[in-house]
């Protein structure tokens, strides 16, 4: 894994963020607060900022700053979740250098993720089934965890992930929210994609394309 790479994901996310602009702010503006996809924007141009700072960096120095920008760019409580995601992902990094840079990564990069979402869980003591971004992120894990582990291509799991993060988002629209604004709304929320989970979709889309392209 180098740095370049996580330069160009940041890059893609941000652009695939902007081009989902319309339907991320009509999900959240229905249950949410409004202000989910302009902290997600904020969030992802000072990370693509930074850029040339991070070009400078080893892969876990990067992932590690751009936790803490995004710590500090992102309102709400999306900052602190991102940034334990980036910094889980970091510190697994660390730990396991010499391995990540193996010929086949496949199942330590899903070892990477597994321990930044674990991460991200603790932080926001949250679980799947409580309509959040963590309703794409735990299946997108768990199947990449799992088709990496069966030696599947890199095009196979790119499928399963896309697919997972599908129906994890599907999954968001017929839960009652119990975490956020939306958890005021009670069943009214039933019927609605959940804004951070469709964010997050979007955000698996874009880095799968990316790793398929290089």
């Amino acid at each position: 894994m180098k740095t370049t790479l996580i330069i160009s994901a940041a890059k893609a996310i941000h652009s695939a963020l902007l081009n989902n602009e319309t339907q991320i702010e009509s999900l959240d503006r229905a249950i949410g607060d409004g202000d989910h996809y302009l902290n997600m924007k904020r969030g992802s141009e000072a990370v693509v900022a930074i850029a040339d700072e991070l070009k400078t960096i080893t892969p876990d120095a990067a992932l590690q700053k751009i936790g803490m920008t995004l710590l500090s760019s992102i309102g709400g409580s999306s900052g602190p979740l991102f940034a334990s995601l980036l910094l889980g992902m970091a510190k697994f990094y660390k730990e396991h250098q010499a391995e990540m840079e193996e010929k086949d990564t496949h199942p330590k990069y899903a070892e990477m993720l597994s321990l930044g979402v674990q991460s991200m869980m603790q932080r926001g003591k949250s679980n799947v089934g409580e309509k959040t971004m963590l309703d794409v992120l735990v299946p997108v894990c768990t199947t990449f965890v799992n088709s990496a582990k069966q030696g599947n291509s890199t095009e196979e799991i790119c499928r399963a992930v896309k697919d997972a993060a599908d129906k994890g988002l599907e999954y968001t629209r017929n839960l009652v929210a119990t975490k956020g604004r939306a958890a005021a709304l009670g069943e009214r929320a039933i019927g609605h994609l959940d804004a951070g989970a469709k964010s997050c979709q979007v955000m698996t889309y874009a880095v799968c394309d990316l790793i398929l392209k290089v």
